[in-house]
């Protein structure tokens, strides 16, 4: 359960996975900022929001630039003075061998993946500190145990991992949890691009024998930032259907 009122941000929540956790946000009466660098989603998520008579504010932003993450943030608390949530969803991937893999592409990788987490969470902790209350769910992924193809977006969701556990630690005594959450293969706009029988191919591997949905990650992490989810904190939940069991 998550007490009425509660503010959260999420970031990259204008597509998949992060639209989907900003929607379940809103439908149990929690104030949610959407933050995308893609305005047009944003305007379908506040078009969303309005239907399900939920209160949102969308906040165009770059996640990889601190001042800009500053920036939203500072416009948040000025207009619900508190932030109880941060779900940091916002992420990219290039499919491309190690050899093929430029310098351009994999600092943008770690720019959006990992860079922004750092930001996000230097913004809220001061806010969530003087609260002595606040909730911190990283999106991170089961590739951080290495995927073929994937060297830069693996090597930025081990850095999340890392990140997690940190923070864990040192905002502990504010009462402040933080966890990732590492899914498998999902339904998204960014695996949309892979051709159907992949994705057929790829099911037969998950033990579930099925593909993960946007809602399958949702519900964890609507665990992980409810009041009830005090005691936990510093903890990856794979959430991939039991394809990493075992590993």
């Amino acid at each position: 359960m998550i007490q009425e009122g509660r503010v959260a941000l999420v970031t990259g929540g204008g597509s998949g996975i992060g639209r989907e956790v900003a929607l379940s946000l809103a439908k149990n009466g929690v104030k949610v900022a959407v933050i995308d660098i893609n305005g047009d989603n944003l305007i379908e998520v506040m078009a969303r929001f309005k239907e399900i008579g939920a209160t949102g504010m969308a906040l165009e932003c770059d996640v990889s630039d601190k001042d800009d993450v500053f920036r939203v943030v500072e416009t948040l608390v000025e207009r619900w003075e508190r932030i109880d949530i941060l779900v940091n969803c916002a992420g990219i991937l290039y499919d491309c061998f190690i050899k093929n893999l430029t310098e351009e592409m994999w600092h943008k990788v770690m720019r959006i993946n990992l860079d922004s987490v750092l930001y996000c969470t230097q913004a809220v902790m001061p806010v969530m500190s003087r609260q002595k209350y606040g909730r911190i769910v990283n999106l991170s992924s089961g590739a951080y145990l290495g995927n073929l193809g994937q060297a830069a977006y693996a090597v930025s969701k081990a850095g999340v991992v890392s990140f997690t556990k940190t923070a864990a630690l040192e905002l502990a005594r504010d009462n402040v949890t933080v966890n990732a959450v590492a899914p498998g293969l999902v339904e998204t706009p960014m695996t949309a691009k892979m051709p159907p029988e992949a994705f057929e191919k790829l099911a037969k591997t998950i033990p579930l024998r099925r593909i993960g949905k946007t809602e399958d990650i949702a519900h964890v992490i609507l665990m992980l930032v409810s009041d009830e989810a005090g005691y936990t904190t510093g903890q990856v939940i794979h959430v991939d259907g039991g394809a990493t069991t075992g590993m």
